[in-house]
């Protein structure tokens, strides 16, 4: 909300808004654009009556700032509504989706064709630190580039953000259950992205990672053409020979056997590897050159919270991820120990995504956390919204890794977690935060753990 707020202030329109613990990176945007916030929703912060209000997914009936819109009969509309109706006209959609990646693959497109001058419109789910910290960008150029959303619009507009961006182009990155809260089932949400790939004009074209048969199943009756890409040979497009090395991921890109791009990038992990193949083949086949191409992914620094560290002290190195699926969970896991090879790996982990606060997936999320070295658990965030039969038990987690021979606990708040994690901590460690939240400033807790450590030892 908070970028589409920029973009909207950006084309000259006057815009305010209302929230509740504004807190960066959207606080900082929001600032430096002069665009001034309400705390907390009222009726009177609709004064002066304004000309149309954009209603987050997280608003719902009863919310006395919506309850006053629908009584005075303000224009309002979802936030993908808005994007389709005053930033997608004229320009290709291309819209990348999926249940894994798609952050990252648009971060990485979008740059792209910023190196190659090709001034794309854009917007991304994350900050992303090649663009001065900001997620969306309006270059004027032909494309925009936008992170297609699995998740519902709106109270009113139940049906997948993804649905109001009529791609022109698709990448689909990956596919699995996720969004326990509005979806009963995978079936429910390969629907939705067989309606995605409906949307695709016969002029269009849809590039799924291959290796999915559920994914590569949804794009069978797509009336445009449909490439795959993955890691093996298999592929339309793959990456061949890939290597770590000098702190940097190198690998080759390939097209029916003939050789597109040789990459390095900083980024690291298979899953990087796959989402860059992605971009090239897009890129690639909208007349980007090679050398756009290669030069983009050789400067392309991630997105923020994608193993970013956070800091380091007394040899101990503290990673911070998004990761929230056990998935994405075990793929961070393992890219983090080929960037930090030999060192012992802490894994924290918070409950804390509508879907991970609920036992449905007790049972992959410890067989991944069980890939590192040692594992913290969180609290079950907002516990109280969810029955006994319903809500995730950290404990029985916490049992299940420690049967695969793993270290283990479980604990009630961030602060409890630092005071045990701390002490043990010995130089070269490792300690990886995964939320999709704020963990209660887990990583600074830690850092700050660490150093007053040290300055009692020096005492």
């Amino acid at each position: 909300m908070a970028p589409v707020a920029g973009m909207l202030k950006e084309r000259g329109h006057t815009v305010t808004g209302s929230d509740t613990g504004v807190y960066p990176p959207a606080s900082t945007l929001l600032t430096s654009l002069g665009i001034r916030w309400n705390e907390g929703f009222r009726a009177e912060n609709l004064r002066p009556t304004p000309d149309l209000v954009v209603v987050g997914n997280a608003i719902s009936r009863g919310n006395p700032e919506l309850e006053a819109v629908l009584d005075e009969r303000i224009p309002s509309w979802s936030m993908p509504q808005t994007i389709e109706e005053l930033f997608l006209p004229g320009h290709t959609s291309i819209v990348i989706a999926g249940t894994h990646g798609k952050t990252t693959t648009t971060s990485m497109l979008a740059w792209i064709f910023h190196v190659a001058g090709r001034r794309p419109d854009f917007l991304i789910g994350g900050v992303v630190p090649n663009f001065g910290d900001r997620s969306y960008g309006l270059g004027g150029g032909e494309e925009f580039i936008i992170e297609g959303d699995e998740y519902d619009s709106a109270y009113f507009d139940k049906a997948p953000k993804f649905l109001h961006y009529h791609p022109d182009e698709l990448i689909l990155t990956s596919l699995e259950f996720d969004h326990a809260d509005i979806y009963p089932d995978l079936a429910a949400i390969e629907l939705q992205f067989e309606r995605l790939v409906n949307l695709v004009s016969r002029r269009g074209k849809i590039l799924v990672w291959g290796e999915a048969q559920n994914l590569v199943a949804c794009t069978k009756k797509a009336f445009c053409p449909v490439e795959t890409y993955g890691l093996s040979p298999e592929m339309d497009w793959h990456a061949g020979d890939i290597e770590w090395r000098d702190g940097m991921t190198h690998f080759r890109v390939v097209y029916h056997r003939d050789e597109v791009a040789r990459i390095r990038m900083p980024l690291v992990g298979r899953h990087n590897v796959m989402n860059a193949v992605a971009c090239v083949a897009m890129a690639f086949g909208r007349s980007v050159e090679c050398e756009a191409i290669e030069m983009a992914l050789a400067k392309f620094q991630g997105v923020r919270r994608r193993l970013e560290i956070k800091g380091e002290a007394n040899g101990v190195t503290i990673v911070e991820d998004f990761a929230h699926h056990p998935t994405a969970i075990q793929a961070t896991i393992e890219a983090a120990r080929a960037r930090w090879p030999g060192r012992r790996l802490w894994a924290a982990f918070e409950p804390r995504s509508n879907t991970m606060r609920r036992r449905i997936f007790e049972g992959k999320l410890a067989g991944a956390l069980a890939t590192a070295d040692c594992v913290v658990l969180g609290p079950v965030n907002r516990p109280h919204l969810l029955s006994d039969d319903e809500r995730m038990d950290t404990q029985r987690v916490v049992a299940a890794i420690r049967e695969q021979g793993k270290s283990a606990h479980a604990f009630r708040s961030a602060a409890e977690i630092a005071e045990f994690v701390g002490p043990q901590l010995a130089p070269g460690d490792l300690v990886l935060v995964m939320s999709n939240g704020s963990f209660d400033g887990l990583c600074g807790k830690l850092i700050e753990t660490i150093e007053k450590g040290l300055a009692a030892h020096k005492s």
